[in-house]
């Protein structure tokens, strides 16, 4: 956590100003919109790097698996898409590509069989045009925190502890005030302890799972002997240390910020690099691959990260019972 003091008034006016907006939400100013199925949000309080992607994944096979529909609605940060809503999976098939939906969609997508995942900027529409071509369904809201624009059924929210004790952009790295954290039905709470702050028998504790290596097709692949890394992500120091638990110390690194679009003379160098240093194979996030162009010279292979929930049947439960809602409202 980064605490930038001189900029203190900056993140107080930008954390009053999210109030404002909460407040004219609150008094019916502004609307919010409610789709035919029940709404699960999973969001941040933070700038990226909390984990919400894998959350995102669980919830979705926990309500696929019980055998209801189910669709992710996403923003689609980094694509190209201004449209009303972008069908990147129907359950079936991969539609769309990074370029114009964002890696983090076509990676849940990949990921996902049987789920329906479609991005646009405002989620209500998104949701509306999923339910006229594919039905009522439940929808998992990621990133949706903030985006009161559509009415949730349940708010999750991802944090780690010190998100608690941060300020408001642009001193800390907070999208709103720490005490906006309130208006969460659960909180995922990433390492634990889980703060005084919050409610414990509304918090769940989680931690990251290594589930193995992937090839660009999302096969089970090998583990490498000496990976070289390249990585576009907020914190590619958690990914360096899952490598190095997973194989020994890597051949180097290629690390670029965040959401990178990497060019074919980048990954040609980071090849070049790696063969250099005697590397297998370019290990990479499951995030970068729909961002990764055509690699030659060494074989790509992505590391998939799932999460483990402490007492995981309480908060599947609560998932549950919420999701559940489609057969009443059907």
């Amino acid at each position: 956590m980064i605490v930038r003091s001189w900029l203190a008034p900056a993140g107080a006016l930008y954390g009053a100003l999210g109030a404002a907006r909460l407040g004219l939400y609150r008094r019916g100013v502004l609307r919010s919109t409610r789709l035919r199925g029940p709404v699960i949000s999973v969001g941040n309080l933070a700038l990226g790097g909390r984990g919400k992607t894998p959350v995102v994944a669980l919830v979705a096979q926990w309500v696929r698996d019980a055998g209801l529909p189910v669709a992710v609605l996403s923003r689609g940060y980094g694509g190209s898409f201004r449209g009303e809503a972008l069908v990147v999976s129907d359950g079936e098939a991969v539609r769309a590509d990074a370029d114009a939906a964002g890696d983090e969609p076509v990676m849940l997508a990949r990921r996902l069989d049987g789920v329906v995942v479609a991005v646009g900027a405002q989620r209500d529409r998104v949701g509306r045009a999923v339910e006229e071509r594919f039905g009522p369904r439940v929808h998992v809201l990621d990133d949706g925190f903030q985006h009161l624009r559509l009415a949730r059924d349940l708010d999750l929210l991802c944090l780690r502890p010190e998100d608690l004790r941060d300020r408001p952009l642009p001193a800390g790295s907070l999208r709103e005030n720490a005490s906006a954290a309130r208006r969460a039905d659960a909180f995922v709470v990433w390492d634990g302890p889980v703060p005084s702050e919050l409610p414990a028998d509304r918090a769940f504790v989680v931690r990251r799972r290594r589930e193995g290596f992937v090839d660009r097709e999302g096969a089970p692949a090998e583990t490498p002997r000496r990976p070289y890394l390249l990585a576009g992500i907020a914190h590619p120091e958690r990914f360096a240390s899952d490598v190095r638990e997973a194989c020994g110390a890597p051949a180097g690194t290629a690390f670029f910020p965040d959401h990178h679009r990497f060019r074919a003379d980048e990954v040609e160098r980071a090849v070049r690099d790696a063969v250099a240093a005697g590397a297998d194979a370019l290990a990479v996030t499951e995030k970068d691959l729909p961002r990764l162009p055509p690699v030659e010279g060494l074989p790509v292979r992505a590391l998939r990260i799932g999460v483990d929930v402490e007492d995981e049947a309480r908060l599947r439960e609560r998932v549950l019972a919420v999701a559940r809602g489609l057969e009443v409202r059907a």
